[in-house]
């Protein structure tokens, strides 16, 4: 016990999960419904919902210098030691419900290009599986995520059915900016967003709060929350504060048997299942697997290929921005509502995949102005005005290739809370992203100009940023040599071993990740239920 909370082992647990997030929680949710006894640990906290509000109110009022959610600088430490360097914590949550807390909620499925980049392009790697296999679980994962979509994408894959839920309406900058695209000749069409756009799964339809980056009070926005809740109410066990330290195999070397994690207390337990499933994300996931190395795993447990921690990637961002003679009301929506695929498949191998956006969040919000502003009054009322509801702007996510030497490793000269060496992020940037990032700075300075915007502002391969998609790090293939895990989430080493998440991605695409991380964490489950 600590802190009142029991925290000790299970005396008997058919799965282990390590990591409460998207992929942790639905692989409990599904593993509990068929019956069977399930753990899950998790690092950070757990946090109480009726608390948003307050999070909310740290996130928008000037002077409060505190995370919107908690921290804790030894516990998340890290360095960044490649030519660029990688803000790791500045978007990480770790708490039941992982990154969902706090992410956008923008969830496409993967191109059919995707899977195959490889023999369509000559770049990078092709998935072991294709959209067709993992179509079924796409669906699915719409359907746990209670997604609002149109369905009116003409870049998209094939659909089997409409999105659960109707889509949320054009905001009034999109209409802006449908002119404009379609004078330069750019498509435009909807955004699948994981927010009820009508009451659905216990939760209203969205309210409008528009601080859904990071926190969502009314709860409208999916989190892994959901599912965490559902496995618990199936008899799951879900264990905050319990950081798994290394994972312990058998004598040959061939199963996991135990998860090794601490408690508040500084106790050490050993938790042992039939199944271990590591879900803690592109960083954690390879950290905790070389942080567990042994006699029979010298270079980290299921690292007989070398490649843990390797290929690590992410999306960059490109965006511009300025000003309209006229109201654009960018403030009003939280979320996007309009995006453009026409580029994001790649012609050849001069660029990789753009997914453009019409923002719905530039400038100031009139609170913003009034909470800094020095003056009162009429004079207050007409900073208000002039400064607010006048911005616009777009933005995009660029595919960043995989690249052997962008990796995860071990940071021996700085360790965690626990004593472990903290992760290390080598990352850099590629020719083949700048000129793609260069491409899509062109395509928004094309509409940008048509609508008539004075730009004040343009984020371009000098000064981009990464979108916070860990991806890679424990890739997926049927070679043992050149992967980790094979087509089921299980590690080529150890049987009884999967890996769910992002970091088992091939190639990243241009998408937001979350939905794709849903299916595969929907497949995995399936598989890990046929070993049972």
């Amino acid at each position: 016990m600590s802190g009142g909370i029991d925290r000790t082992p299970s005396p008997r647990a058919d799965v282990c999960i390590v990591g409460a997030g998207p992929a942790g929680a639905l692989v409990a949710a599904a593993l509990s419904s068929a019956g069977y006894d399930v753990v899950v640990l998790d690092a950070g906290p757990r946090f109480d919902p009726e608390d948003r509000n307050d999070r909310m109110e740290r996130y928008l009022r000037p002077g409060i210098d505190a995370p919107v959610w908690d921290t804790d600088p030894e516990r998340d430490a890290y360095t960044s030691s490649g030519d660029r360097y990688y803000p790791l914590n500045a978007a990480r949550v770790k708490g039941i419900g992982g990154s969902t807390l706090h992410w956008q909620g923008m969830v496409m499925r993967l191109h059919e290009q995707d899977f195959a980049l490889a023999s369509a392009t000559g770049m990078a790697d092709d998935w072991p599986l294709d959209y067709d296999d993992l179509r079924p679980y796409y669906a699915a994962a719409e359907e746990e995520l209670s997604v609002s979509g149109a369905s009116d994408n003409p870049f998209a894959p094939p659909r089997e059915q409409p999105h659960p839920l109707p889509a949320f309406p054009p905001s009034y900058s999109d209409s802006l900016f449908a002119e404009a695209c379609e004078a330069v000749g750019l498509t435009t069409h909807s955004v699948p967003n994981a927010r009820n756009s009508e009451p659905a799964d216990g939760a209203s339809a969205c309210v409008g709060y528009g601080t859904c980056k990071p926190v969502c009070p009314s709860g409208a926005k999916y989190d892994a929350t959901r599912h965490v809740d559902a496995a618990e109410a199936n008899g799951a066990r879900v264990v905050d504060r319990a950081p798994v330290q290394r994972l312990e195999h058998d004598a040959d070397g061939d199963r996991v048997t135990a998860a090794v994690y601490a408690t508040p207390d500084d106790t050490e337990h050993r938790q042992a299942a039939r199944e271990f499933v590591v879900a803690a994300g592109g960083v954690e996931t390879p950290r905790l697997l070389l942080l567990s190395e042994s006699e029979a795993y010298p270079n980290g447990l299921a690292n007989s290929s070398g490649l843990v921690g390797r290929y690590f990637m992410d999306h960059l961002f490109a965006g511009m921005g300025g000003t309209l003679d006229e109201p654009t009301r960018q403030k009003h929506v939280g979320f996007n509502t309009t995006e453009s695929h026409q580029f994001y498949n790649r012609p050849d191998d001069s660029r990789t995949a753009i997914k453009l956006e019409f923002l719905n969040y530039a400038g100031p919000a009139p609170a913003d102005i009034a909470l800094t502003a020095d003056s009162f009054g009429d004079e207050l009322l007409a900073e208000i005005r002039d400064g607010y509801g006048r911005h616009i702007a777009m933005g995009a996510l660029v595919e960043q290739l995989p690249r052997k030497e962008n990796r995860i490793r071990l940071d021996p000269s700085r360790t965690d809370d626990h004593e472990n060496p903290v992760p290390d992020v080598v990352w850099s940037l590629d020719d083949t992203t700048r000129r793609t990032i260069e491409r899509a700075n062109e395509i928004q300075r094309a509409v940008l100009a048509e609508l008539g915007v004075d730009i004040g502002w343009t984020v371009g391969p000098e000064n981009t940023g990464p979108a916070y998609h860990h991806m890679g790090t424990t890739r997926m293939g049927t070679d043992p040599a050149e992967s980790v895990v094979d087509p089921q989430l299980r590690t080529h080493d150890l049987a009884n071993l999967t890996l769910a998440g992002s970091s088992v991605f091939v190639t990243g695409g241009a998408m937001n990740p979350t939905l794709t991380i849903a299916a595969l964490s929907l497949k995995a489950a399936d598989h890990v239920e046929e070993r049972l």
